[in-house]
């Protein structure tokens, strides 16, 4: 049985991932916080675009400007 997306999210709280945004940036930070519209909050991010790359603190964002979401570490507590 598939997970349902909430539940991946859940699995990856308190740990560090890469979010891909749809004006091409990327973010990694430890995600602390996502709701049901996967709205999330970074903590100690950073962003990376072509041209620089900057430390950015916590951050909020809108889940409809997320691509994609990517755990270098999988989800941790995958269920078999």
């Amino acid at each position: 049985m598939v997970d349902a997306p909430g539940h991946v999210v859940e699995r990856l709280l308190n740990q560090r991932v890469m979010l891909e945004l749809k004006d091409s940036r990327v973010l990694t930070g430890k995600l602390v916080g996502a709701d049901e519209h996967m709205n999330v909050v970074l903590d100690d991010a950073e962003e990376r675009t072509s041209e620089v790359s900057r430390h950015l603190g916590r951050v909020v964002l809108r889940g409809s400007n997320v691509v994609t979401l990517n755990a270098p570490q999988g989800a941790a507590g995958k269920s078999p």
